[in-house]
């Protein structure tokens, strides 16, 4: 492998391990504050046990989003100067924005949220779980807005190879970062949503009746069945707007060759670039035309119409775009048949009577965010090359002079240090829920419950 390669598979397990941790605190964030609100207002213990415990849980993620975020940003440096030299005019105000909007916000009030229950007013208390909430929000909208504008530029000009903002407002509502932000915050609920029914499901399975265990996995339930349609309406939305700003994306996501109408939506194939062609093909008849152009004869864009002359691919690698948005698609609806399955269940039976089954695949969905959340990232970062920033700077063009043995020994020691710290927060949530029978202690100044 060379320079180039290794950079970029560096780059991917560092975001891919970083944006694990952010994928559970943007939503977990707003999750607390209704937590905290609802035992202010009813008094009900178990809302308080139910923030005491997940609050560690956010702590405990938001730690690792920050270290891991500051390794990844090292590599603009190292790996990826060109990145900087080309478009620092851009990315460097709005990763700056950023930590003045959020990382300020969140660090300056998190010790209230997990210390101050029982030192401050409720009140307090609950202002600075909002305020965190808003922080990890706005520490999204900051990096989306960013990565959005490296798929879809505008505001600017060139000078000299140099990007130039000329026009800040359209740099930052760039065509596709309202789609962007509503499918990632989606994601992220989504991605919450499970993991508090899969931990509820856990604790249930190893003996853990306590009305907190199921009201939290009622929860948990309750959240992903809601959130699931939204967040098909969103991805539909999302498409659309990728069919008209990146149609090899979307022509690679298909798995589409030649352009033109009544295009299959494929449930299954082997891509083959060298043929230029699919193998094993199983879909659906003007399936793909139907979902992106809303009609049975809508025309699909193909992947032949991004070949250079001298039979250069311009569009990206086929197999693994096609592949991760399926995982995606797929991981998707099996939410969608569980949570609904849990909410109709639940209402039938009661949680109490939810069959050990059930709690057992639910259990093994507590982490299934993850896998769709890096299967999207995957479809739609790998659907950008051979851009770095889309029609702008290429990846090539933007790799340092590092040599390849530096690179892969450093990808390997990142590698034996993500997996490392993965296992370690898999295992501490795991002993979390192991101990959560007992009781927490209730915050100062209880309230008194609502009439």
């Amino acid at each position: 492998m060379d320079a180039l390669l290794l950079s970029r598979i560096q780059f991917a397990a560092n975001i891919s391990f970083h944006i694990l941790f952010p994928a559970i605190t943007m939503a977990l964030g707003w999750v607390l504050l209704g937590f905290r609100l609802a035992f202010a207002r009813t008094g009900d213990k178990r809302w308080w046990d139910a923030y005491m415990f997940w609050v560690k849980v956010f702590a405990l993620s938001f730690a690792l989003g920050v270290v891991s975020g500051i390794t990844m940003s090292f590599q603009f440096g190292t790996n990826w100067p060109g990145f900087m030299e080309t478009v620092g005019n851009v990315a460097g105000p709005l990763l700056a924005y950023e930590i003045l909007t959020a990382f300020f916000l969140e660090a300056v009030f998190l010790g209230i949220m997990l210390f101050g229950a029982s030192r401050v007013q409720p009140w307090v208390h609950i202002g600075a779980t909002a305020l965190v909430a808003i922080g990890t929000t706005m520490s999204a909208f900051w990096i989306l807005v960013l990565n959005s504008w490296m798929h879809t530029p505008a505001g600017f000009e060139l000078r000299d190879g140099v990007v130039h903002a000329t026009d800040w407002w359209a740099v930052v509502f760039n065509p596709s970062m309202p789609y962007r932000l509503a499918h990632t915050l989606l994601a992220s609920g989504l991605t919450v949503a499970f993991l508090i029914a899969g931990v509820a499901a856990f604790r249930r399975l190893v003996g853990d009746r306590s009305g907190g265990s199921a009201l939290q996995l009622r929860f948990g339930l309750w959240l992903g069945a809601v959130l699931i349609p939204v967040q098909i309406l969103a991805g539909d939305l999302h498409g659309l707007n990728t069919l008209e700003h990146q149609p090899a994306k979307v022509a690679a996501m298909e798995g589409n060759w030649e352009t033109g109408p009544n295009v299959p939506l494929l449930l299954f194939a082997l891509p083959d670039e060298a043929a230029r062609t699919n193998h094993f093909e199983l879909g659906i008849p003007s399936g793909a035309s139907l979902i992106l152009t809303h009609r049975a004869d809508g025309v699909v864009p193909g992947l032949n119409d991004y070949v250079a002359e001298d039979g250069t691919a311009l569009h990206p690698p086929v197999a693994p775009v096609f592949w991760s948005f399926r995982v995606m698609v797929g991981v998707g609806v099996l939410m969608l048949a569980v949570a609904w399955a849990g909410v109709w269940l639940a209402w039938r039976r009661g949680v109490d009577g939810l069959p050990r089954p059930f709690l057992i695949v639910t259990a093994g969905m507590a982490f299934s965010g993850w896998v769709a959340t890096l299967a999207g990232w995957y479809t739609t970062e790998i659907g950008r090359q051979p851009w770095l920033v889309h029609g702008v700077l290429t990846t090539e063009a933007a790799v340092g002079p590092v040599a390849a043995s530096a690179v892969a020994t450093t990808l390997a020691v990142y590698l034996a240090v993500y997996a490392g710290l993965l296992a370690a927060y898999i295992g501490v949530i795991t002993h979390l829920a192991r101990k959560a029978a007992g009781s927490s202690p209730a915050p100062r100044a209880t309230p008194v419950p609502a009439e």
